[in-house]
């Protein structure tokens, strides 16, 4: 197969936010080494990463300038060496490095073929905020039925998959949001949802489980979203699993631990798990493919913007004015 030279990408020129994204049409196409494939990009995804790489707060992230984005879907059109299970023209999602762009390199491993009857715009969210969601359900917060569960930011796109696999699995759900997204939310399965912005949220949660707390907690607020999830939580047996710091960082100290909040406070990282805990993350893997296939989690809906426009997509996440989840289209 017969591929250009160089392609259309967005380039991060600063750590000073994603403003300073900019378009570029003569980027080399990559080629993929051992491992991986190079796929001819459909559509990627729009992750709240993203954002804490333009402003320079993602541990370990790259240093401008450099092609932004993580998160594809696409058509292998090239294969690298030690390559087992998929072929040229196989249709994947996957997470690797420059997406904002018209060809990307993914891991192998770690690319997940496409379902079938889905479109690459229904499959964003596959392997970026679904596993997010599970593995903050189930290995790491242990959420079992009849549990009550407070989902933050749950009309986003790792909200709404926590909201539709909590009610699965036999939890109380309490969601939290703005008001505008409010009936969103309850049509996922929520059973109470609650103002984001309240600043009495705890005490909102406090008494919608009878002064008891919830038992588990998804944080991904950071900042006054993170104290709220603390003093919403059952003590000793209640679980605060933190995924996300759209919010800005917060901090807990020991002393908090021992004598205000009695909670497990659990960081999820999916990046780490999947390498730091291989047999985990493949077990969540797998029950989310088991939960794709009963029709648990349906296909997506993103909202698209054109390449060239993600410096807007990317401001309109971070405003927090966004439902579910944003694709680029090269």
């Amino acid at each position: 197969m017969s591929l250009p030279a160089t392609m259309r990408a967005l380039e991060q020129t600063s750590l000073e936010g994603p403003q300073d994204l900019r378009l570029v049409t003569d980027a080399p196409v990559p080629a993929p080494g051992r491992g991986e494939v190079l796929i001819r990009v459909r559509v990627a995804g729009v992750n709240f990463a993203d954002l804490s790489q333009s402003r320079g707060v993602f541990r370990g992230g790259p240093q401008p300038p450099y092609l932004a984005g993580f998160e594809a879907v696409g058509e292998v059109v090239a294969l690298g060496a030690e390559i087992s299970g998929l072929g040229l023209g196989n249709a994947v999602v996957g997470v690797g490095s420059g997406a904002f762009a018209e060809y990307a390199v993914l891991p192998a491993a770690a690319a997940m073929p496409v379902p079938g009857g889905w479109t690459a715009e229904q499959a964003l969210g596959l392997v970026v905020n679904r596993p997010a969601a599970l593995a903050a359900l189930k290995p790491l917060g242990r959420l079992t039925s009849g549990e009550t569960v407070v989902v933050h930011a749950a009309a986003g796109a790792t909200g709404q998959a926590a909201v539709r696999m909590a009610k699965h699995y036999g939890a109380t759900i309490i969601a939290a949001a703005s008001p505008a997204k409010h009936e969103i939310v309850r049509a996922l399965g929520a059973d109470h949802v609650l103002d984001s912005l309240d600043a009495d949220l705890a005490a909102e949660v406090r008494r919608l489980t009878g002064g008891a707390g919830a038992d588990l907690v998804l944080e991904s607020a950071g900042g006054a979203g993170f104290a709220a999830a603390l003093a919403s939580v059952k003590p000793v047996t209640g679980r605060v699993v933190v995924y996300g710091l759209a919010g800005g960082e917060a901090a807990i100290t020991n002393w908090d631990l021992v004598y205000r909040h009695q909670a497990h406070v659990i960081g999820l990282n999916l990046g780490v798990l999947s390498q730091a805990a291989p047999r985990i993350f493949g077990e969540v893997m797998g029950e989310l493919s088991v939960l794709v296939a009963a029709g648990v989690l349906p296909p997506e809906h993103p909202v698209g913007y054109d390449l060239a426009d993600g410096p807007q997509a990317l401001a309109a996440l971070e405003s927090r004015v966004t439902v579910g989840k944003l694709a680029l289209q090269p």
